[in-house]
């Protein structure tokens, strides 16, 4: 697809003459727009620096736009022609210097962050990312991701052996415990952005150590592509919210065509949780769940014997209150 660096709103330039605004507040509208390809989960990012990636964010008109998820929808529409499916809001997101780093650079920015789902498109001034390209740590898919053992848990322990006193330390401890699985803790999928924010106060991500002015350390390890501003934080809690609400809501169909094959189906959801699940108990589920119909047409590009094609059932949502598809019989624990 074409790749060309979207334009940075204006609102969120320096403008010197803003130095005057006193208390003034701009919103923006920040978007983790999320879209399938094969069998990874993308994310649409523009290009701030070299370096590093933004998520695409425009600013609220309160004269031309009737509602902020208007608003949201009419800019993306505008920079990258994209007709976004399910839009969700997250978040506000107003920490004092998101968007400035000196005072009296301009107003104040309260981003309000947004989680949108899309079918792959060519779409064209559009560049997409797998998501897990910034968060390595997320994808268990094969196995266990070995940047955990080599180099989280070790920063982890130093963080934790760094605390004033027992008590922090037992907090520490039990916090990298519960959000990274050890022991009969387990994984949980949804953990994402408590994962992201455990990190970061440790100081292990490339963010915290921009935040707070420092160099990396030599040999500082690099987990995944680092975001400007709190961007990959924004993004961590739209990948924790959608691995959730797929569980008891079909948000998962905005992501697959109208017809697809239960096994698209099946890598689909594993794409987005992070982890294998057994076919033949996937299958049942969506069986007993009864979310999906034949449409008496076969799907012959599988690689093997031609496999029925389905659609999503929409009669569901009037049947029962939360209709979705909870992952179970996983392969990787």
């Amino acid at each position: 697809m074409a790749r060309r660096n979207l334009p940075i709103p204006k609102a969120h330039k320096k403008t010197p003459a803003a130095a005057h605004a006193g208390h003034a507040v701009a919103i923006g509208l920040s978007a983790a727009i999320v879209s399938i390809t094969g069998e990874q989960p993308t994310v649409l990012v523009v290009h701030r620096d070299r370096s590093r990636d933004a998520l695409p964010f425009g600013t609220f008109d309160p004269v031309g736009h009737r509602t902020l998820e208007l608003g949201l929808r009419n800019w993306v529409r505008e920079q990258t022609r994209l007709q976004l499916g399910y839009v969700e809001q997250l978040y506000t997101f107003g920490d004092r210097g998101r968007h400035l780093t000196d005072p009296g650079e301009g107003p104040r920015v309260l981003s309000v962050g947004y989680l949108a789902l899309t079918r792959a498109e060519a779409a064209p001034d559009t560049l997409w990312r797998e998501w897990y390209g910034y968060f390595p740590w997320e994808d268990w898919r094969l196995a266990k991701p070995p940047i955990i053992d080599t180099a989280i848990l070790p920063g982890l322990a130093a963080f934790s052996a760094a605390a004033p006193d027992r008590q922090v330390r037992q907090r520490r401890n039990d916090r990298i415990r519960l959000c990274f699985g050890i022991g009969s803790a387990g994984w949980d999928e949804e953990k994402v952005l408590e994962r992201y924010e455990l990190l970061y106060e440790a100081g292990l991500i490339a963010e915290a150590q921009h935040d707070r002015g420092t160099v990396p350390p030599a040999g500082f390890p690099k987990l995944g592509r680092d975001m400007v501003f709190d961007h990959r934080r924004i993004l961590a809690t739209a990948m924790g919210r959608l691995r959730g609400k797929m569980k008891y809501r079909p948000i998962v169909f905005e992501l697959m065509q109208p017809e697809f094959t239960l096994l698209e189906l099946q890598r689909t959801v594993e794409a987005i949780s992070g982890v294998r699940l057994h076919k033949q108990n996937f299958r049942r589920l969506v069986e007993t769940q009864g979310i999906v119909e034949e449409t008496g047409r076969l799907a012959h590009k599988t690689g093997g014997r031609p496999a029925k094609k389905f659609r999503f059932r929409r009669e569901i949502l009037r049947e029962r209150p939360a209709p979705g598809l909870r992952p179970t019989g996983r392969r990787n624990r």
